[in-house]
């Protein structure tokens, strides 16, 4: 009986709904945009800071830096020696890599020496967006001018894996001669990379680390995660205030929706009144009616939200959450959804609008039917 009560009132709303459906669809036009909007920045916002996770999850546990006046400055060789017998310490390794700015296509690169070398002289693998920038593909010569005004030419030995762009755009990597002669730089290193297998030890190392050698930065794994989530979440919030005046509006006509119901729908309730519906039953029929433009609202906005983010790219505010960089790496990011995101996104554009059309339908269905209907 319960069941067949609910599907009636059910069927009663979606009648009602269609009588009034030039004005409800309108009304889930605006709800789904504003879902669709809040959803966009959410999902992109959270399957960025989950790629920026994943490409930090082999990064060294701790990366040490040398300042000179405040600015980051070459590390002499000694110091990864002994950095390495500290107790806690795996292993110290310096790391070689630098920026070069190419004005022919007004962007930096990352120069970096892998740790496993075997570059010969004036080979060179880059990132594939760099690649397509410059359309220089594997067996191409690809001149660089150093800082000196020398022309260095270097041949594409490969590309970086498409799967890695998000990292690699720009990246190049060179052998360590090439690198000391294209950079002049004959000794040191740019940081120190440190292994720390116990990761409660970190801090630990760290503050020994700064001990021994007051004049570096030790810089944890933890940071630069923190940092990278910094960056996102201040961007996402930067388009949150942009879309600002759409939430307003919807407060508003929320709002309004609370403070009373039309005399059409007044009229509606004290005619169910004096049918026979009680006070229960027309607030279960508000609540479906809530609900339904809500849900469908909702789920549209979610899922068109789901294929601007992960299958046309963000492409709608995509330069905003991706910075300013000259180039951008063209990936395409991992599908990813959780239970608080949408939970989150639900209890901030749902529950809202449903108790709102709850609430003067309550104060409705409590007056006399004769006066409702007058």
């Amino acid at each position: 009986m319960g069941i067949e009560k609910q599907l009636s009132v059910i069927d009663f709303t979606l009648s009602s709904l269609l009588r009034r459906k030039g004005k409800n669809i309108s009304l889930m036009l605006v709800y789904t945009v504003l879902v669709f909007l809040l959803a966009s920045v959410m999902l992109f916002t959270y399957a960025l800071r989950r790629e920026a996770v994943l490409v930090l999850k082999d990064a060294p546990d701790l990366i040490v830096q040398r300042m000179t006046a405040g600015r980051h400055d070459l590390v002499p060789a000694d110091y990864a020696r002994k950095i390495g017998a500290i107790r806690g310490v795996q292993s110290a390794r310096g790391r070689l890599w630098g920026y070069y700015y190419d004005p022919s296509v007004g962007a930096n690169y990352t120069f970096l020496v892998p740790p496993d070398g075997g570059y010969g002289n004036g080979e060179i693998t880059v990132g594939q967006t760099l690649s397509r920038a410059r359309s220089a593909y594997p067996g191409d010569t690809l001149p660089f001018r150093a800082y000196d005004g020398k022309p260095y030419p270097f041949t594409i030995r490969n590309l970086l894996s498409p799967e890695s762009e998000l990292a690699s755009s720009d990246l190049v990597l060179i052998g360590e001669q090439d690198f000391r002669t294209f950079f002049h730089m004959p000794s040191g290193y740019t940081d120190i990379s440190v292994q720390v297998p116990n990761a409660k030890e970190v801090q630990t190392v760290a503050g020994k680390i700064a001990a021994l050698y007051p004049d570096t930065r030790p810089i944890t794994k933890r940071e630069i995660l923190r940092t990278y989530e910094t960056i996102f979440d201040w961007r996402s919030g930067l388009l949150i205030v942009l879309f600002s005046g759409a939430v307003l509006a919807f407060a508003i006509f929320a709002w309004d929706k609370a403070s009373g119901l039309s005399a059409e729908e007044k009229k509606e309730i004290g005619v169910l009144k004096a049918i026979g519906w009680e006070t229960q039953d027309v607030l279960l029929m508000k609540f479906w009616e809530g609900m339904v433009l809500s849900l469908t609202s909702f789920l549209v906005g979610v899922v068109l939200a789901y294929v601007h983010v992960f299958f046309t790219r963000f492409v709608l505010f995509e330069p905003v959450l991706k910075g300013w960089s000259t180039i951008y790496p063209a990936f395409r990011l991992v599908p990813f959804i959780s239970a608080y995101q949408v939970s989150a996104l639900f209890f901030l554009t749902v529950v809202p609008y449903t108790v709102a059309t709850v609430i003067p339908s309550w104060r409705a269905a409590t007056i006399d039917p004769d006066t409702a209907m007058r």
